[in-house]
């Protein structure tokens, strides 16, 4: 019986190092390739955001355009289908006869959701889920999901001890050929027009991914990078490889062979181990939001707890535009929104500024992050969320950043604040005029 595979990407918009790609070519006689826009990311959520900003959705876009060229390259095509999945899928599997399907396995309960409705809608279907957004496969832990560490440290020390990282694997030569598509039905996204925003240094999609890693470790910046990290501006102050990395047009175990390759060819320090300590935080949180579910948006987080927080409409509205009390976090704020990205700092002076001082609910601060990153992730930015409000994996009550010290510490001339205008939009905290808006003059 011919096999007519359905490849269902998500998080994995590439095909180097894509183990999906290697068995569907040695097992599939047809391949189906296709990514869904939801509508409901553009739809305003509980929290009256966006599930992603025009900055995600913009380099989103650019990930997809790169993809599709480079499957018409191997004889294939990027489906793009702006529809809930639940919907058109089973049109798609009934229409193209399916027999198999695969994804990359997610960490986000709607998705795990998601795909437990198919396989139960589709029962006779054969149904195949791949590691490909975390540097071990499910079966490489060292420990059964059930027993996993609830911190940081003690999975670091298993995972150091007991893994190692397999290498990547090469961009396939070749793939089963796509089915018959009528394609009007389906969005063209090698024409679709994305506009030119000068503010975002990234530029979405594999080939640019693949040339930055490239070229980051071409120069001196990784030996440095302990020292530079929490600088709050500089292009190869951090690796700046995240965005590529949480839509997965580049991989974990690439960004990790480019490193052992810089270990054993320029130098191995303190510096380049961090750089590792870093991906396994980003490991650590993926399969933590395996383990917790649901309880990743939890208000009372995974460990249940009581906060004590209210909900000033005039105060989120401040954190997010930048015009707080506080001149740095009122930089930090612009810098987001008009860049779609803020430094690993930032996003922990932030965070604190909006618990602590603001006395606010960290779960609109985390879907506001959503909404704005470039490099969002739901396990890392719902987890590191968690973790900063004292509810995560962390017994410990939440993290309090002391602003004026902080902006002693990492911007004292205040360089950082007069670039992005943090003093010019001070604003005390609850005052209100007749919008419930901070008083202008």
């Amino acid at each position: 019986m011919a096999v007519r595979a359905l490849y269902w990407l998500t998080q994995d918009l590439r095909l180097h190092d894509n183990e999906i790609f290697h068995q569907v070519r040695d097992h599939a006689d047809n391949l189906l390739c296709v990514y869904f826009i939801e509508p409901q990311w553009q739809t305003f959520n509980r929290y009256q955001l966006k599930s992603m900003g025009e900055i995600r959705h913009r380099f989103l876009l650019q990930s997809l355009q790169t993809l599709h060229a480079n499957l018409t390259k191997l004889g294939q095509q990027l489906v793009v289908v702006q529809a809930e999945p639940l919907l058109s899928l089973p049109a798609l599997i009934q229409q193209h006869r399916i027999n198999v399907i695969y994804r990359s396995r997610h960490c986000g309960w709607y998705e795990q959701q998601q795909w437990q409705y198919i396989k139960q809608y589709f029962p006779h279907l054969r149904f195949v889920e791949v590691d490909t957004h975390t540097l071990y496969s499910q079966q490489q832990l060292p420990f059964h999901l059930s027993d996993m560490p609830n911190g940081y440290s003690k999975f670091r020390k298993l995972i150091e001890r007991d893994t190692n990282v397999t290498k990547p694997l090469p961009q396939p030569k070749y793939l089963p050929p796509p089915p018959k598509m009528n394609s009007s039905d389906y969005l063209d996204i090698g024409r679709v027009y994305i506009a030119d925003n000068p503010n975002v240094e990234w530029q979405g999609g594999e080939n640019a991914a693949l040339m930055h890693l490239q070229r980051y470790f071409s120069c001196d910046a990784p030996a440095n990078y302990k020292e530079t990290r929490n600088a709050l501006s500089g292009w190869e102050l951090s690796t700046k490889l995240s965005p590529w990395l949480a839509c997965g047009a580049l991989s974990a175990k690439t960004i990790m062979a480019a490193l052992k390759d810089y270990e054993q060819n320029v130098t191995a320090n303190s510096s380049t181990y961090w750089i590792f300590f870093e991906l396994l935080w980003r490991e650590f949180f993926q399969w933590h939001a395996h383990v917790v579910g649901r309880h990743l948006y939890r208000f009372s987080g995974v460990q249940n707890k009581r906060l004590l927080t209210s909900f000033y409409p005039s105060r989120f509205k401040q954190w997010c535009s930048g015009s707080t009390p506080y001149p740095l976090v009122n930089a930090f704020m612009k810098q987001l929104n008009q860049t779609g990205y803020m430094s690993n700092r930032g996003r922990q002076i932030v965070a604190s500024c909006l618990l602590n001082e603001l006395s606010l609910d960290w779960r609109y601060g985390a879907a506001y992050f959503e909404q704005q990153l470039i490099d969002h992730d739901v396990a890392s930015n719902w987890g590191n969320w968690q973790y900063i409000a004292g509810v995560g994996t962390d017994s410990r009550d939440k993290r309090w950043f002391d602003i004026e010290k902080q902006t002693r510490l990492f911007d004292p001339d205040h360089a950082f604040i007069r670039h992005w205008h943090g003093d010019e939009t001070l604003y005390p905290l609850d005052t209100y005029d007749i919008d419930d808006w901070p008083i202008s003059d």
